[in-house]
């Protein structure tokens, strides 16, 4: 299966609890099939005191969301699918099949 969604892309999301919220994706983890998305899927961790957070306590992070929950949100802020198609130069580079413009 081919993953569509990249590092720093931004996408939506289309079920859980943060439905219909935004965010760029932060990391991908292609062999689980899942991303973690800034601000989505906070999950609260309990952390000692290290060199890092001295105080310790509990710390909000992102956990990772499956990518089949995530939609691609073109340059015009529309959630699209995506196409792959060949350019100019004959690069393979992504599209929204919504208003057909290449996705950078």
């Amino acid at each position: 299966m081919k993953i569509h969604i990249k590092k720093g892309d931004t996408v939506k999301v289309l079920s859980g609890d943060d439905k219909g919220r935004t965010g760029k994706v932060l990391k991908v983890e292609v062999s689980k099939y899942r991303a973690f998305v800034e601000g989505v899927n906070l999950v609260s961790k309990h952390t000692k005191p290290n060199a890092k957070h001295p105080q310790g306590g509990i710390i909000k992070k992102e956990a990772s969301v499956h990518i089949s929950n995530l939609m691609l949100v073109d340059a015009k802020g529309v959630a699209t699918r995506i196409g792959r198609q060949r350019n100019e130069k004959n690069n393979l580079v992504r599209y929204s099949k919504k208003s057909g413009e290449e996705i950078k």
